[in-house]
């Protein structure tokens, strides 16, 4: 029969990187905005600002991303080509390994040793990979995709308070920026929760919690340092 239900694990990869990377965006540049704008800086100092903090953000967050998830996928690498290694020297000591890990699972000895063999027989190192490394390919690094989805993501996320900073008179921007961000932090929630199958309530009082923390304190320091500079 064949198997035919929704799972959301293969969204994980890029999910992860993307709600960083819209979040981040969003969440540094409305806040460097409102730090910028606290500090009494003209409109286009603030947009020179908001614009240097989305191509530098969106650039460290890829390669950032692509470093991480290369080091990952490195690991990976090298655990399953020492597998592959021990499967060409050693076939029945991994036979007996792999049938062990189904015993603490709950089977029982006999049952354990057939399901392992026939596993083997049939992908060997798919089998050890999977049950003794963990390692899957809806769960597998992909450094590439991670790094563009970031940097894609982080950008979209910058792009929304830069754009009410253009659409509203110049004394409004920090109020403004502060509020909508704020909106817009609601609903990346709400849409993150969507997609990854999570409570939507308790994500958007995360991000939204943490989003007005940040712009406070960094409206706080604009007006501190700012007006003496």
């Amino acid at each position: 029969m064949k198997h035919s239900e929704f799972h959301l694990t293969h969204r994980v990869g890029w999910l992860r990187a993307a709600v960083l990377g819209a979040n981040d965006g969003l969440l540094s540049t409305a806040s460097l905005i409102v730090g910028v704008a606290a500090a009494e800086a003209s409109r286009g100092s603030v947009l020179v600002a908001g614009v240097a903090g989305l191509v530098a953000g969106a650039m460290s967050m890829a390669a950032g991303e692509y470093v991480s998830v290369s080091s990952q996928s490195d690991t990976e690498r090298a655990d399953l080509e020492r597998e592959r290694i021990e499967l060409a020297t050693d076939f029945e000591h991994e036979l007996a390994e792999l049938a062990s890990i189904y015993v603490e699972r709950g089977l029982d000895q006999g049952l354990a040793d057939q399901v392992a063999k026939q596993l083997m027989e049939k992908d060997a190192l798919g089998a050890h990979a999977r049950d003794e490394l963990g390692i899957t390919e809806a769960l597998s690094a992909r450094p590439l995709q991670a790094a563009l989805a970031s940097a894609a993501t982080f950008a979209a996320g910058a792009a929304m308070p830069l754009l009410v900073v253009l659409a509203v008179p110049h004394n409004w921007i920090a109020w403004t920026v502060s509020g909508s961000s704020m909106i817009f932090l609601a609903i990346l929630g709400a849409l993150s929760a969507y997609a990854g199958g999570a409570p939507l309530l308790g994500s958007i009082v995360r991000v939204t919690f943490w989003g007005a923390l940040a712009m406070a304190l960094t409206a706080g320091v604009g007006a501190l340092v700012g007006k003496p500079v």
